[in-house]
């Protein structure tokens, strides 16, 4: 049970690259690529390879083996004029504009990106300088398990005094470290969210969580050092071969063991939560957590067809979206949960606040798109 001093969400703010590219586009783009989709890296990741389906992650998966997208349907990408640190400093005026608080407020920033614009130095001194930011910041890592595991942490810092108010900046990047004509990149999306993390009303924000390590993905993913068409290097993420069996695999035991251990530490039941908060990696994914947990289709949100797969800000966009149309409100327990390759699967149990949300971009995007 978590010693509970009201520690929490106290807003929200997402942002998207410009460019949202559909299917047509690579049906346009590389016809011979789609004719021979079932050979290459995403196929290969989300198939069963002659085996014989065996639990619930493979009969979801199932319906969509006929598409050589997996059930994607668009995603967003960065432009040439655009970049990550660009999404981060966006999304972080606008979560603290919701917050109603300003830079000097902000006593600790926790950044975490997939993968960092600064290889090998993270990004959270170079957006602290952007920013002109005075407090302390740091990265963190946990790959897509990120976010979890910076609000866990973040919460244990407010409840122990040693900050009041923390900044969480979870970023994605997907299209700098996969290639367009790699079709791993057909799943995948760049976008941005922050989170503002404060002391809060009596018996409200997080009570619970369970993290563990995800050894058993450590070889799922890997970069790799090679050139892209025009002859540039760079390093690329590349999929191993057996990263369908991975993830078949361990999906179920990481889902239940983190979702049970949340709900006791937060001494509450399945039944008493009021809402459900999956990162949706793939089109399937929240059909796949529905089943195994047995719960209500009404009571989570799949937003996979509007985003694809962001990475670790999938769980804050979905918590945003819940946020947004109303499927959450104030006092609702709430349970989070995700999980990155090569580390952390995570789940948090949490009473929701009065959470303040940055400008939603979808809506900002189609203004910029109209005019």
């Amino acid at each position: 049970m978590t010693h509970h001093y009201p520690v929490g969400i106290r807003s929200l703010a997402i942002s998207l690259p410009s460019i949202r590219r559909t299917n047509d586009y690579y049906r346009k783009k590389y016809p011979d690529l789609i004719a021979q989709a079932e050979q290459k890296s995403l196929a290969r990741w989300f198939s069963f390879d002659g085996s014989i389906p065996s639990n619930e992650f493979d009969l979801e998966m199932m319906p969509y083996l006929t598409d050589p997208f997996r059930g994607t349907i668009q995603r967003w990408v960065l432009a040439p004029n655009e970049s990550q640190l660009m999404l981060q400093c966006r999304t972080v005026k606008d979560g603290l504009a919701a917050a109603k608080l300003s830079l000097d407020d902000v006593d600790l920033m926790i950044v975490a990106s997939v993968w960092p614009e600064k290889l090998g130095l993270g990004d959270a001194a170079f957006l602290a300088r952007q920013l002109q930011l005075q407090g302390a910041a740091w990265n963190l890592d946990a790959t897509c398990g990120s976010t979890l595991v910076a609000l866990q942490s973040a919460c244990a810092f407010v409840r122990a005094g040693e900050y009041r108010n923390i900044l969480v900046v979870i970023s994605c990047s997907y299209s700098h470290f996969v290639a367009e004509d790699d079709t791993a990149s057909w799943f995948l999306s760049d976008g941005v969210g922050a989170l503002v993390i404060s002391p809060l009303e009596s018996q409200q924000g997080v009570l619970g969580t369970k993290t563990i390590h995800t050894d058993r993905l450590c070889d799922l993913i890997y970069p790799t050092l090679k050139t892209d068409r025009e002859g540039n290097p760079g390093l690329y993420m590349q999929v191993s071969k057996n990263a369908g069996q991975l993830t078949r695999e361990t999906s179920v035991q990481f889902l239940r063991t983190c979702c049970e251990g949340a709900l006791s530490a937060a001494g509450v039941t399945f039944e008493e939560i009021n809402f459900f908060i999956f990162n949706t990696p793939t089109a399937w994914f929240a059909r796949f957590c529905i089943r195994v947990l047995g719960i209500d289709p009404k009571r989570t949100i799949d937003l996979y067809p509007q985003f694809a797969n962001i990475g670790p800000v999938l769980s804050i966009v979905n918590l945003y979206y819940a946020e947004r149309l109303g499927k959450i409100q104030e006092n609702d327990l709430v349970l989070v949960y995700g999980f990155g390759t090569a580390g952390a699967a995570s789940a948090s149990v949490m009473r929701w606040s009065k959470v303040a949300l940055g400008p939603d971009p979808l809506q900002e995007l189609d203004v910029l798109n109209k005019n």
